[in-house]
């Protein structure tokens, strides 16, 4: 199997949160930190987080709210090495290993969950490295030629993650009081 790294998404103070997702605290750690260990249980090699400094390895973003296509460029492009990335969103901090095994074991180029483009599994010679950082992350997904998987029901409100103070109030319950 190829080299993995992950990179980490963290979109930084969320106006619907009134807070930076990443800072957010679930079972006594921040969701950084869930994320950060969530990759490396993975079997990520290298880890870099685009858009903040969080004490880990970081790129900011090429612009602010530009979205997660420019800051998954610029942060791919500082891992030289990497042969396979793994991207991860810093608002779905619940995730397990066995909720990303299917985009783990895709062949190339990746894959990604039906109607929910993060988490990703891309091979880096893949990535559509001309496309411009503030397209849609699924017209990522479509470049790239990822196959695209049905979602593990029961990992659906983890993967739609923390996005409102709603959605946040629903992982949690989902969650069951990891918060």
């Amino acid at each position: 199997m190829s080299a993995l790294s992950a990179i980490i998404l963290a979109g930084g103070r969320s106006s619907r949160m009134g807070q930076d997702k990443a800072t957010l605290r679930w079972g006594g750690r921040t969701a950084i930190e869930r994320v950060a260990a969530l990759a490396r249980a993975c079997g990520a090699e290298q880890l870099m987080v685009s858009g903040g400094d969080y004490g880990l390895p970081f790129t900011p973003d090429p612009e602010a709210f530009g979205g997660p296509v420019g800051g998954l460029l610029t942060a791919a492009a500082r891992l030289p090495a990497a042969s396979r990335l793994l991207a991860l969103a810093v608002d779905a901090p619940t995730l397990t290993p066995e909720d990303l095994r299917p985009l783990l074991d895709a062949a190339a180029p990746g894959a990604a969950f039906e109607d929910h483009p993060l988490p990703l599994v891309i091979e880096a010679s893949a990535l559509p490295r001309n496309l411009a950082p503030d397209s849609p992350l699924k017209r990522l997904v479509e470049r790239a030629g990822l196959r695209l998987l049905p979602p593990p029901a029961d990992a659906l409100a983890r993967l739609r993650g923390a996005n409102t103070p709603d959605e946040l109030d629903a992982l949690r319950r989902a969650a069951h009081e990891i918060a």
